[in-house]
Formats: structure tokens, C-alpha cells, sequence
């Protein structure tokens, strides 16, 4: 697994992988994020093997706080 601050890039190395139960539909827009971790991972659930994104357990707080309150539009 290479790494660096802020993403690993084989996703599949990690465990815990987990979609939330309001990703429905199939757009295919879905992320997924890994327990377990000091940090938190997060992927694209169609990119397995793909990239992940690591936040700080704050930051991802704050992040889904933003996306709840729509200050983050998609």
C-alpha cells in the first residue's frame, strides 16, 4: 500500500468497508468508508482498488456536516 498524508492508493488494502444505507438508486455515486481506522478512509464504491481519500476524524465531521447543511452541492 503506498500512501501519503492524505490518500492511499489501493483501497482494497484496507478493511472495513462500509456504504451508508442512503446510498440507494444506481447512479453509481456512492462512497464508502472504512472502520476501524485512526483515520477515516473514503473511496468510490465502484473503484474498489481505486484511490482512497483520508480524512482526519474532524475533518470528516465537518464534511458531512457541510454536505447535511448543503454547503456543499453535487
Amino acid at each position: 500500500m503506498v500512501s501519503s498524508e492524505h490518500t492511499v492508493s489501493d483501497s482494497s488494502t484496507l478493511t472495513g468497508w462500509y456504504k451508508s444505507i442512503h446510498s440507494g438508486g444506481d447512479q453509481g455515486e456512492c462512497l464508502e468508508v472504512a472502520r476501524g481506522h485512526a483515520r477515516v478512509p473514503v473511496r468510490d464504491s465502484k473503484a474498489v482498488t481505486g484511490p482512497a481519500v483520508i480524512f482526519s476524524a474532524d475533518g470528516w465531521t465537518s464534511f458531512v456536516t457541510a454536505v447535511k447543511e448543503g454547503r456543499i452541492g453535487g
